[in-house]
């Protein structure tokens, strides 16, 4: 049977906001099925993800949480690309790589893949990121399916197996360079010895 914090994860929307109070929706799931978070603390998933994680716990249902957000309808990232300075630090922040660039290079958010996080307009030095409303009247899980919330989490899975590939080849290049300097003083704390007693003989 599938544990408790699966099943808890696969009910969540997969937006990556972190306006529940944790790094990502798993790191949610696993604090709800731990008992250290409410079930209220999700407003992408609205007032329908509630009822799904209260059907999961057997928790009766809250009201959202106001300290977490509100529910409300889908919106994607838009870049004026006029005022865009191409700092990548949007690139970055944005959880399932919806935005693409280069330094100093102008950007543009694939909106397919925008989760409608909000976590790269914190982030813009000049403020040229704004959202769009993608369904006016419809929010939480009406307005975003399974399938999107799967391909969702699919990305970001992926750029976090790409930021642990890039955080391993760097630790590993720095204990290369940590080895070779101590191997490089070794070898003139040895020849120091052999020089001095060289002399010394001399």
């Amino acid at each position: 049977m599938t544990s408790l914090p699966r099943r808890l994860h696969q009910a969540l929307p997969q937006t990556q906001c972190t306006r529940c109070g944790y790094p990502d929706c798993e790191g949610y799931a696993q604090a709800i099925a731990e008992g250290t978070a409410a079930i209220n603390q999700c407003p992408p998933g609205g007032a329908e993800g509630v009822a799904r994680l209260s059907e999961l716990t057997g928790q009766p249902a809250l009201p959202l949480n106001p300290d977490n957000g509100l529910e409300g309808p889908r919106t994607v990232a838009f870049i004026d690309e006029a005022w865009c300075i191409g700092c990548t630090l949007c690139l970055d922040a944005c959880p399932t790589d919806a935005i693409v660039g280069a330094n100093k290079q102008m950007h543009t958010v694939m909106e397919a893949h925008c989760t409608g996080c909000e976590l790269c307009l914190p982030v813009c030095p000049v403020d040229c990121i704004e959202l769009e409303t993608v369904a006016p009247d419809l929010t939480g899980w009406a307005a975003w399916s399974t399938t999107q919330a799967q391909q969702a989490l699919h990305r970001y899975e992926q750029k976090k197996t790409r930021l642990e590939k890039i955080d391993r080849a760097a630790a590993a290049q720095a204990t290369k360079m940590a080895e070779d300097l101590a191997q490089k003083a070794k070898g003139s704390v040895l020849q120091a010895v052999l020089a001095r007693a060289k002399a010394s003989k001399a």
